[in-house]
């Protein structure tokens, strides 16, 4: 009886721990195991999750920064904490039997760089064609220093029609920053909403390799 009754508390618990970070237009995926397994993840290095994420049914949500092979680690434990499907691009090579299942469910998609179609427009041709998916971008495209973000995920937020929302790393409290607002563009072109992005990112996010940022 106590046991049962323990049991419901935990479960009750941790959904109300999903709430606070989730919206109710957030894309699911996995169970209680897998949240079960994410949080283990996040508690043996020490990592937390803050804020909430934006209630929107289409979203391109932008990492940063991406300093380190712990990133990926981190992430996916985040995403797998609260049951949060949040797709990746990955090219369509990489998906065969046995692994293109696996790589399907934990979100990937599959792009063609070979295809006369451009990765924006095959981007938002996938984005026409779901009516719940969120995207991950690591703007940077490298573990190195770089001057400036690449651009694509503008030009594929602009084509589509769909909101970006900045999450990022702050490896001085062990936090993964989320913004429950969207992103909302002031330049007068994709390089000046660029460079705002970054400095934003530059003055608020700490990477785990800040020789890299």
């Amino acid at each position: 009886m106590f046991g049962c009754l323990s049991l419901i508390k935990r479960i009750l618990r941790m959904r109300e721990e999903c709430d606070k970070i989730l919206s109710a237009s957030s894309p699911r995926m996995g169970n209680r195991f897998t949240r079960w397994l994410g949080r283990f993840v996040l508690r043996c290095i020490g990592w937390k999750m803050v804020g909430k994420l934006p209630a929107e049914k289409k979203l391109i949500i932008v990492g940063m920064p991406h300093t380190s092979n712990w990133d990926f680690i981190i992430a996916m434990a985040c995403m797998q904490s609260v049951g949060l499907k949040v797709s990746f691009m990955m090219k369509r090579e990489a998906f065969l039997w046995p692994f293109s299942t696996f790589f399907k469910y934990l979100g990937g998609v599959p792009i063609d760089r070979s295809s006369q179609r451009d990765v924006t427009s095959q981007m938002v041709n996938w984005f026409d064609r779901n009516e719940n998916v969120w995207m991950g971008i690591t703007p940077e495209g490298t573990r190195s220093k770089v001057g400036e973000y690449k651009k694509g995920y503008l030009r594929i937020s602009k084509a589509a029609g769909v909101p970006i929302a900045l999450i990022g790393i702050d490896a001085r409290s062990k936090e993964v920053v989320l913004h429950e607002e969207i992103w909302k563009y002031t330049g007068r072109n994709n390089d000046e909403d660029n460079a705002a992005i970054k400095n934003f990112a530059d003055s608020n996010f700490f990477g785990i390799n800040q020789k890299k940022q």
